[in-house]
Order: structure tokens, then sequence, then C-alpha cells
């Protein structure tokens, strides 16, 4: 199988690297000769690189006897520090990533770094500015989160009525013969012939002729049994007019609303209770919007919301959640939260899309990082920490809830008033990958017998 050479070239490298560790461990007695820039040149007499020409040097050997003799009481060693990189210290003695041996570093150097963190990366200013590097200060404050949801237009059941009679008749004529008719109070819907309702009519009219009080009993009584079924008081009025009987009866509508279903048609039957039409008001309209499961438990009844149709202008509605069900869509893992528009112009029609937008606030106050700053690696996530004179710190940090304008939460590894990098950092994420690799490397070839 053939790989890259971009592939292979990291490869060598660190087998050269570990070959000149177990190297220079084997041969201590012995004096070598290495390149400073390719460390997997190793000569045994002193020459030039046959890669980049420079001069080789040699190589001391990494022993007790062999490393730097202490200097007067008075002057202590801070720590050991790489010739090569000078970001590369550790608190004892031994060897660089290239292979060189530590040097001390007193207290009285005035080259000392400004960080003895082990693992911080030391840049100096000139290189920082052509890496691009940014920072940004870690800061605190409320977390909030804007849900954002798919919602749909629905009709509001609650103003759903039925056309029905309390009895039985036979629909002569439809003057709303299709659905989707708009009707107000008192439009004619139907005209029906009902033998009940025709007797009633003439015994009401018996019982007034009979009685000569329209308060008498059976006069009462007649009266009750027509608004019984319902007839209007404009029908009682022209029958007491006329004194004559209507064999047919025009249903008019009780209310304002669309023809949403129409059960019947000219010449049937119909029995009491029987649905003939259904009316739905769209005065006011239902938004149902799909909560993900993960946004649940930010969402609640009562809490402000807007709603922003997907067509026209893209006008901004002010709504409330009416009600949260509490069933979730095992398809689409889904709560559904309802909420209530008015619609007096009547523009908001079923069926359409909406852009429900809920904010929320998680938290009253938190430490905030900026995204772009997070370095994330499966299920760890690392920043790149700014200490003062040109030092960088990784640093790993557990993250909370996303925020606004690109924020998450920091639940541990940073305080506020830090500062940490926010470009640039992939660059000195593979440097501070690329020397714990080679410290492993170095650290099991030293271990090996």
């Amino acid at each position: 199988m053939n790989f890259p050479a971009r592939f292979l070239r990291p490869f060598w490298f660190a087998l050269a690297l570990a070959l000149f560790a177990l190297a220079a461990t084997a041969f201590a007695a012995k004096q070598l000769y290495t390149c400073g820039m390719h460390p997997q040149i190793i000569r045994e007499a002193p020459g030039d690189c046959p890669i980049c020409g420079m001069k080789l040097v040699p190589i001391r050997a990494n022993s007790a006897a062999a490393a730097p003799a202490a200097p007067a009481r008075e002057h202590k060693i801070k720590f050991y520090q790489s010739t090569m990189t000078p970001g590369e210290v550790s608190p004892q003695p031994g060897k660089d990533s290239m292979g060189m041996d530590l040097v001390p570093v007193y207290e009285t150097d005035s080259a000392a770094p400004a960080s003895s963190n082990p693992s911080a990366i030391h840049i100096d200013a000139g290189t920082i500015q052509r890496m691009n590097l940014k920072t940004a200060e870690v800061t605190h404050g409320p977390v909030r989160r804007e849900i954002r949801a798919l919602g749909t237009i629905a009709y509001n059941e609650q103003t759903f009525r039925d056309i029905t009679t309390k009895y039985e008749g036979w629909i002569e004529k439809l003057h709303v013969a299709t659905t989707w008719i708009a009707v107000k109070t008192g439009d004619p819907l139907f005209d029906i012939y009902s033998p009940e309702l025709y007797n009633a009519q003439l015994n009401y009219l018996v019982a007034r002729r009979s009685e000569a009080n329209a308060a008498g009993p059976l006069t009462r009584a007649s009266l009750e049994r027509l608004k019984l079924f319902d007839v209007p008081a404009d029908f009682i009025a022209d029958l007491d007019r006329t004194n004559t009987a209507s064999r047919v009866f025009t249903y008019r509508a009780p209310a304002d609303g669309v023809v949403i279903e129409k059960m019947a048609v000219a010449g049937q039957m119909m029995k009491p209770g029987e649905r003939i039409y259904r009316l739905a008001d769209l005065s006011t309209v239902w938004v149902l919007a799909q909560i993900y499961e993960h946004d649940t438990p930010f969402v609640h009844e009562g809490q402000a919301a807007t709603v922003r149709l997907t067509y026209g202008a893209g006008e901004n509605l002010p709504a409330k959640i009416d009600l949260l069900l509490p069933q979730l869509e095992e398809q689409t893992r889904t709560v559904t939260a309802r909420l209530v528009l008015a619609n007096p112009d009547l523009h908001l029609r079923p069926g359409m899309f909406a852009d429900v937008r809920i904010p929320a606030q998680l938290a009253d106050d938190a430490v905030l990082v900026p995204d772009v700053a997070v370095l994330r690696s499966g299920e760890r996530n690392t920043v790149f920490v700014a200490l003062p004179g040109g030092a960088f710190e990784p640093r790993e940090v557990k993250l909370g809830a996303r925020s606004e304008n690109n924020f998450y939460e920091v639940l541990s590894g940073l305080a506020a008033g830090e500062r940490v990098v926010t470009s640039g950092q992939f660059m000195l994420d593979s440097e501070s990958q690329l020397r714990e690799a080679i410290e492993k490397m170095l650290g099991s070839a030293a271990a090996a017998p």
C-alpha cells in the first residue's frame, strides 16, 4: 500500500527521534555527533550534515556525571530549558524534543521565561504577530438562548361549531353547498322540512287561538316546545304576525366561521344530532411549534415567544405558549408547544409554516467563553490561555449550555478575566500535541532495557 509522503514524513521524524534517544543511552560513554536541524543524522565523527550541510554538533551523554555543574551556592537553578526551543522547560535535567540536552536557567538569568509551566508554549512577539494570534477575555454573565422551532398554523379547536338539528327532517335546499365558504351570523345555511317542527307550530297556533290569554298554560307549553327546537325569536314573531305555520324552516348560521366540513346533500334525511356542517372561527388560530427533546427543559407554559411567517413582509407577531403537550412524538423526538394568535384580518391560514422563536434564560450568572476559542477532540474540549510574557497554556475545560452570541457556559477550567486564544490556536494545538507525543516517545525509549 502506497502512502503519500506528507503522511510518512512525521512517522520517519518520530522514528528518528526514538533512534536518537536509544543511541544516546546505549553509547553514553562514546562521543557522537548529530545535526541540530535533522536529529536523525548521527555520526561517530564530526563533519557536515548530508541533508542541509550544517556542522554536526556533539551529543553529550545524558548522565549525572555529564550534567552541567551547578554554579555557586548563591545561584539556584529554577528549571532546565531547551537551547533549540526556548519554550521547552523542565524541572529536571534531560533532553528536549530535538534530542538536545536541557541547560539550567538560574534565578539571576534575565532571559528566564515568564512562565515555568512545563506545558506552556513560549512564543516571541514577532512570531505571535506572524501567526496572527488573537485573544479574547473570558467574561461572566447570564446564559441565554433563543430556541427556534418550526411552527404550523392550525385551526383553533375551541372555535369549532357543529350544525345539527334537534328534530328529524329532510333537507330541501342547501344555501351553502360547498366547503371553505365563509359565513356570517344569520346567513341561511339550508331549508329543511320537519313534520315535528311543523306540528309544533300548529299546536302553538291552536293553543293561542283557544286561550284568550297568551300566558295560558297551553300557549306557554306549546311555545316552550318551539323554543326547545332552537327556533329563533324572529321566527316565532313571524308566526304570531302571519298566524300561519311554515312548512319549510330556513336554518341560519348561529356564528361567524368557515365551513370546513359538509356532511349533507339536498334531499337527504337528517336525524336529530346528525352533523350537517362544521364551522371554524378563524379570528384566532393556533401555532403548533415542534420543540426538540433537548430543549424542552427550557420551555414552559406562559413563556413569551415570537412568531414570524415565512411569506410576505415577515412580520414578527408576539405570542405566548398556551400549552405544552405532555406527549413526545417518537418519530421526530419533539414536543408540541401550542400558541394562540389573533387573526383579525384572516391572513393567517391553517397549513402555513411559521418560524417560532422562544427566548430562554438558562442561568443568571456564569463564566462564558467564546465558541471559537474551544478546540474539540471527541469529548475533550481544550482552550489556550494567554499568559504574560508570550506564554500560552493548553487547558482542558468542561462546557455547559450554549449561550447567545456564540458563547458557551464554562463549568470548570477557566475563570472570568483570563484571556484565551481565538485565532491561530490550531498551530498552538499542533505544537502542544507534537511536544506531548515526543515526550512520551522519549520517555518510553529511556525506560526500555
